[in-house]
């Protein structure tokens, strides 16, 4: 009788989860998107507003934002890595997901095997900012002055393995000058400064720039992508290859993560309302009012969106090491 308890045991269980898979989402548990940074901040915008757009996709069920910010975005990973495999926990990240295996040490998961990926979001171009009182009026005028001032020059930052600290490491690499670095703990706070002239400039996200671009309040030097932009507050700013700056071209994506071992129907249910929010006019028109190009191509896939990852992880090793920066 024991024996047979133990070999009917995997069968009770597998009925278990396809219980469970089929009855995702319940309606009165909420789901969790892990934002590994602070609140406000342009990471955390694209999850709320996907939030809202996957909630009818998933039956109405209520999508909460937990902002788990610190050590190059690797805490708030973490906490989905250790989280129950059920698909209420799940992790929107950027770019950072495929520069923490080199940039943080003692990283406590393995990117390429204790998350499930779910598809990707978006790509989010970059833009090298100044402050209103600089007296660079386009990005010849500026590289000019850089070069002149080299490491009196303040680049700002939201943290090591920010999004603004990755483009501030490929500017300073292709402008061939180091500048000082100024960290801070977040994009407003970076903004903040740069806004009242206590740092020189600011390279970072088209959703977090925008607005600040559109109002006049900080002086915009280009976008990060090969081709310009259709945004309407950012369509005359020049390529930085069109400036004069070659090899500088950054982009920012995000993704969508789940626990490894999370039941392949519930996996599947979270694509396809992954799928449905990138189609939603509603997302797609906040995500484009601020640079954003929503994902269409085969990355929206499981298996494209990690091999995309692996790609870029091979890109940004040998730059962060260059560069022999760390966030402990």
């Amino acid at each position: 009788m024991k024996n047979l308890f133990v070999s009917l045991l995997p069968v009770a269980l597998l009925a278990t989860g396809a219980v469970h898979a089929a009855d995702f989402p319940a309606k009165d548990k909420p789901i969790t998107f892990v934002v590994p940074f602070t609140a406000g901040g342009p990471t955390d915008r694209v999850a709320r507003d996907l939030a809202e757009a996957m909630r009818k996709p998933l039956g109405g069920v209520n999508i909460v934002v937990d902002n788990a910010g610190g050590a190059g975005g690797s805490i708030g990973a973490n906490k989905v890595a250790k989280a129950p495999a059920d698909g209420y926990t799940l992790l929107v990240h950027h770019i950072g997901m495929a520069t923490m295996p080199t940039l943080v040490r003692n990283l406590p998961f393995k990117v390429d095997s204790d998350f499930e990926y779910l598809g990707m979001i978006n790509d989010v171009p970059m833009t090298v900012l100044g402050r209103s009182t600089l007296e660079a009026n386009n990005f010849k005028d500026l590289s000019a002055w850089v070069n002149q001032n080299k490491s009196k020059v303040n680049l700002g930052n939201a943290g090591i393995g920010s999004a603004s600290h990755l483009c501030g490491l490929m500017l300073q690499k292709a402008m061939k000058v180091e500048m000082t670095a100024v960290p801070y703990k977040g994009t407003a706070p970076a903004m903040a400064d740069l806004l009242g002239g206590q740092i020189d400039l600011l390279c970072d996200q088209t959703t977090n720039t925008t607005s600040q671009i559109e109002a006049k309040k900080v002086k915009a030097y280009a976008v990060t992508t090969p081709k310009r932009l259709s945004t309407p507050a950012l369509k005359d700013l020049p390529t930085a290859g069109e400036a004069g700056l070659k090899d500088f071209e950054v982009t920012i994506w995000h993704g969508l993560y789940a626990p490894k071992g999370t039941p392949p129907d519930v996996q599947k249910k979270l694509n396809d309302a992954l799928r449905t929010a990138l189609k939603d006019p509603e997302f797609i028109k906040k995500q484009e009012g601020l640079g954003a190009v929503i994902v269409a191509d085969k990355r929206v896939e499981p298996g494209e969106h990690k091999k995309f990852v692996a790609g870029e992880i091979a890109k940004w090793s040998p730059i962060i090491k260059a560069a022999g920066v760390y966030a402990d």
